[in-house]
């Protein structure tokens, strides 16, 4: 039997070049089909569909004997929701076209379009197939090539958070039971008595009792490998787009660079399954993979990733060395000459009592995109009206069956990106429910229900639930920073002109990212006054360098005596 995915194509006047472009590239890994026009594609996609086939991707020529590839395209997620879709338009169509093609991506009616290639080697047009193939291998097909085993029973919480862990990384791994034969070596590795979940990685450990933070640490590397009496020009405190920045910026420009991580690197925008409004991504990039190639990025220019621990101190060295700042993990200490606090913010928590007792059985915080691909033609409500659920709930509803956001403003519009808003009016598997507020949920071992309030007639209603993803808003965790950082009322960073006069130097506010503390910044979403954007994030990660350069001259000037 043929199990590879399907890349199912519709051709028309060209079908011949449709075919044999496709063929060249991608017949090794995936099985190329080509049908005629609308009504043959849909039938056999639904055939596939019902052979229990994966169709990665629709491509269809943009002009069809018996309609478009966008009449096709829109139709497709009604048959098979999880698949890519292509518009192949001729090179002599593609300016009449255009408008019309702008138009179905603004309705999300496909994914991409390009021109069909008119000679060899048109590298644009695979990129852009690729991108999408990849992403598709990603979110919804099983890796086939792996480099972590993961071994727990069924309903195991601590294992769906290291699943969700792997997945926000970018690691393929493979998900065994325990009686699963490939499972026993690494039972056996793991010595006996050994505690699930159990999990082998790639550098040839085997972690018993595992968890996300010691899978983490095993990934990147122990706190206890950073050298002793080493002295970093910068430590960056959070791993999300604002810190990955600064790692990049700053080892690119000879910086000594640590970066620590008490979670996945990524931040909570390594959660997010496709973020469109990127600049320099057209066709949208995931938040893994955005965090996935900046993480490798700033590793190239030297920069040190530890991770799994948190942060829980900062204070300055000993007066009778060179100025420089201690920053303690637990069981570990780095000491840097200047500190960036790029920790960004927590989801609120919901903090109703039934449902906060079924965290990792239904009930997640954030995107969770690991768990997508289980709530297979489920019903599923996420929380919260800000761009993250957004995403969340586009991607929820290539597998769920029904898919419904609550929020408390009276509409989506007053707090999300408006293509998001039109990406969600025009999948037909997404409720939105205003007003309303989950007041209670339950269920045995697994969320089976809520109970819904409407916030205008104070009526609660129970309704079945399979999943419950809460992206509730930003909260920062700055409760373990010396009090001489200062905070605004809403627990973020000071900064700059911001900061109270009082902490004024001279008369003089800090410089503009600098904090209360001279030789400690903040950017991204913990500080103050930022825009919590992926975008503004990075933008101030790159814009903290001159700060930091500047910073660490004076600091040779007062040890030189200049």
């Amino acid at each position: 039997m043929d199990d590879r995915p399907v890349i199912l194509l519709a051709g028309g006047e060209h079908a011949d070049v449709v075919e044999q472009e496709f063929r060249a590239r991608y017949d090794r890994d995936y099985r190329i089909e080509l049908t005629g026009g609308v009504a043959a594609c849909l039938d056999r996609a639904r055939d596939l569909v019902g052979e229990g086939a994966q169709v990665a991707m629709v491509a269809a020529e943009h002009h069809l004997p018996d309609g478009t590839a966008i009449e096709l395209l829109h139709q497709l997620p009604a048959v098979v929701a999880t698949s890519r879709r292509v518009s192949l338009v001729p090179f002599e169509y593609f300016n009449d076209s255009l408008d019309e093609l702008r138009e179905a991506m603004t309705r999300r009616e496909l994914d991409t379009y390009v021109i069909l290639p008119r000679g060899p080697r048109d590298e644009e047009f695979h990129t852009a197939l690729i991108e999408l193939l990849s992403e598709w291998g990603w979110s919804v097909g099983r890796p086939v090539v792996t480099v972590t085993d993961l071994v727990a029973g069924p309903g195991d919480r601590n294992a769906a958070a290291i699943r969700d862990l792997l997945e926000r990384l970018g690691f393929p791994y493979r998900s065994l039971g325990p009686d699963d034969d490939d499972a026993q070596a690494i039972l056996e590795a793991a010595g006996p008595g050994a505690e699930l979940p159990v999990v082998s990685t790639f550098r040839g450990q085997t972690l018993s009792a595992a968890t996300p933070a010691a899978v983490t640490e095993a990934i990147y590397g122990g706190f206890d490998s950073i050298p002793e009496g080493v002295i970093a020009d910068v430590a960056i405190v959070g791993a999300g787009p604002a810190g990955l920045a600064t790692a990049v910026y700053a080892a690119s420009e000879g910086l000594a660079t640590v970066v620590l991580e008490r979670d996945a690197i990524g931040g909570q925008a390594g959660s997010s399954s496709m973020i469109r409004n990127y600049l320099g991504f057209p066709r949208g990039i995931s938040g893994m993979r955005l965090a996935q190639r900046s993480r490798i990025q700033a590793g190239r220019f030297g920069a040190r990733f530890f991770t799994g621990r948190s942060t829980v101190r900062i204070e300055p060295g000993p007066p009778n060395e060179p100025e420089h700042q201690h920053v303690h993990v637990r069981g570990a200490q780095l000491c840097a000459r200047t500190v960036v606090l790029a920790t960004g913010v927590t989801y609120r928590r919901l903090g109703v009592p039934g449902v906060e007792d079924l965290v990792g059985a239904g009930v997640y915080y954030g995107a969770a995109t690991s768990m997508a691909r289980e709530m297979q033609d489920r019903d599923v409500y996420v929380v919260g009206g800000g761009n993250s659920a957004g995403q969340a709930a586009v991607h929820l509803a290539k597998f769920a069956g029904a898919v419904t956001i609550l929020v408390r403003r009276a509409s989506l519009a007053e707090t999300m990106s408006d293509y998001l808003v039109r990406e969600i009016e025009a999948t037909p598997t997404i409720q939105v429910r205003t007003r309303t507020v989950v007041a209670d949920g339950g269920g045995e071992g697994w969320l089976q229900w809520l109970r819904l309030e409407d916030l205008d007639t104070g009526e609660s209603a129970k309704t079945s639930a399979d999943g419950l993803f809460c992206l509730l808003g930003a909260e920062p965790d700055c409760s373990w920073l010396p009090e001489d950082v200062a905070l605004d009322e809403r627990g973020f960073v000071l900064t700059g002109r911001d900061v109270p006069r009082d902490a004024w130097v001279d008369g003089q506010p800090p410089a503009s990212l600098e904090t209360t503390v001279p030789g400690v910044f903040a950017v991204g979403d913990v500080r103050a006054g930022s825009m919590k954007r992926v975008a503004s994030a990075s933008g101030e990660g790159a814009s903290v360098l001159p700060l930091v350069h500047a910073h660490l001259a004076r600091l040779r000037a007062r040890e030189f005596g200049a």
